[in-house]
């Protein structure tokens, strides 16, 4: 198949540090490529792909001090993707709903697959108003709050078996919390935890600009007085492995419907069982009792830190393999765009226009 992938423009693909959609689409583009499928990917320019890379912006525009609204450099892509579209069998976007008005008369050779929390009320009548545009969901409970939409279908994030090596043992013993600081994602309750467990953690997370006054007001005077808690701050995709696998468990207090948790499935591929709270997509990630364990609240998370010796980190690994490899995301992702109604079918050839500037404005 011709497959397009049209990816958010803020992280290169995949990701030099924090961006877990790019790091899917980086994931399922290389895929794809090797199962044998045309793909080309629409990215910024400083992403690495085996595929044909259509360069939409000159780097990342979270790293570009200069860039001050993305809008303008999706809008470009978004341009860039409808002069080819012909080019394609089917054209899986991952940038939310923004290509909707622009695509809709070729719905049925679209995929939009939808990465982050449906439940803000201004989304109701957006895609109340695009019925026809056949989406995806990451988990089942992301669709709960959604209007009667085209749902396609639903695909667990997936991972290479090779990315994560698997640690049979944890390595130091201390606790582990990676992602955002932020309030949903509970840095705080995961320094909770790890107090009352009298267990070290070691927090490695970005801190957004929206989230900096709660870092300051709220996580930050917890570590100055918790000695036992290191903040590392941004890891990088190749630091991964040693974090994970070294650590006894994962926390994973979330306080928000999670749409998936990418972390969690990491933790996974290293063995390293998990410790969340049963919020949006946990219980269908985590098999309690075997991936770890599925809590309510700080006093359950303590209560399970006591139970780690009953999970066999094998088995964490091997369902992790079972459950959320590369190979069966991308093979979910085949069977949706085979059975969608307009793959195939070709629209008018649209006008030719002057390239377009990848450049930056000063």
């Amino acid at each position: 198949m011709k497959i397009a992938q049209i990816a958010p423009l803020i992280e290169r693909v995949p990701p030099k540090l924090y961006g877990g959609t790019e790091r899917i689409v980086s994931y399922l583009t290389e895929e794809l490529v090797r199962q044998g499928h045309e793909v080309t990917l629409f990215a910024s320019a400083d992403s690495i792909t085996s595929a044909e890379l259509v360069p939409c912006c000159d780097t990342a525009l979270r790293l570009n001090p200069r860039v001050q609204d993305p809008l303008p450099y999706i809008t470009m892509m978004l341009e860039q993707v409808r002069r080819r579209a012909a080019d394609f069998d089917v054209l899986h976007f991952h940038i939310d709903y923004l290509h909707f008005p622009l695509f809709r008369d070729i719905a049925g050779r679209t995929v939009t697959t939808l990465h982050g929390r449906l439940d803000l009320p201004d989304l109701r009548p957006l895609y109340r108003a695009f019925p026809d545009m056949p989406l995806v969901s990451i988990s089942d409970d992301q669709r709960r709050p959604m209007p009667p939409v085209n749902w396609a279908g639903t695909v667990y994030h997936g991972l290479p078996r090779n990315l994560l090596s698997f640690s049979p043992e944890p390595r130091e013993g201390y606790l582990a919390f990676l992602g955002r600081i932020s309030p949903e994602k509970g840095p705080d309750r995961a320094i909770e935890i790890a107090r009352r467990a009298g267990l070290p953690l070691r927090i490695a997370a970005k801190i957004d600009k929206a989230d900096r006054p709660y870092w300051e007001t709220v996580v930050e005077p917890m570590i100055r007085n918790a000695p036992e808690v290191e903040f590392i701050g941004e890891i990088r995709e190749s630091e991964k492995a040693s974090f994970l696998g070294g650590a006894r468990a994962l926390l994973f207090p979330v306080d928000w419907p999670e749409p998936f948790g990418l972390v969690m499935i990491e933790a996974m591929a290293c063995g390293t069982p998990v410790i969340a709270f049963g919020r949006g997509s946990v219980p269908e990630v985590i098999d309690h009792g075997v991936t770890g364990y599925v809590v309510e609240d700080i006093d359950q998370a303590v209560a399970a830190l006591d139970r780690l010796d009953e999970l066999d980190r094998a088995e964490v690994r091997a369902m992790f393999e079972r459950r959320f490899s590369v190979e069966r995301m991308a093979g979910d992702y085949v069977d949706i765009y085979r059975r969608l109604g307009g793959a195939g079918v070709l629209p008018p050839q649209p006008t030719r226009h002057p390239e377009l500037s990848l450049e930056v404005a000063a």
